[in-house]
């Protein structure tokens, strides 16, 4: 699924605008812990977390993760956001838990 499709059908911010909207992710991988997100989360997966800080940002990009989705509304450093848009990473941003998020992926077919 594009990533431009994911943002209209969940209705989520785009928090930056550097970014190829066609971009597709494969997957999804949702976790806290950057360790955790390190070791099992895939090339290509969309990656949704409550975390904020600049290393969510370099472990999108180590891992070539397709996006961030921030769930819960959590506000995002200035510093990630300079940075994810330096690297043309998508980071996005719900109100919704993270289990509401992989509720509305799940019933769009992925």
């Amino acid at each position: 699924m594009k990533i431009i499709d994911l943002i209209k059908e969940l209705d989520l911010v785009k928090i930056t605008d550097s970014f190829d909207e066609n971009t597709e992710f494969t997957g999804v991988y949702i976790g806290d812990l950057l360790s955790l997100v390190v070791s099992r989360a895939k090339q290509g997966d969309l990656w949704i977390t409550i975390q904020t800080h600049i290393n969510v940002v370099a472990v999108a990009d180590l891992l070539d993760l397709s996006a961030i989705l921030v769930a819960e509304g959590m506000e995002i450093d200035e510093d990630t956001i300079i940075k994810a848009n330096d690297l043309g990473l998508p980071i996005l941003q719900s109100q919704m838990s993270a289990y509401e998020l992989a509720c509305g992926i799940n019933r769009l077919g992925i």
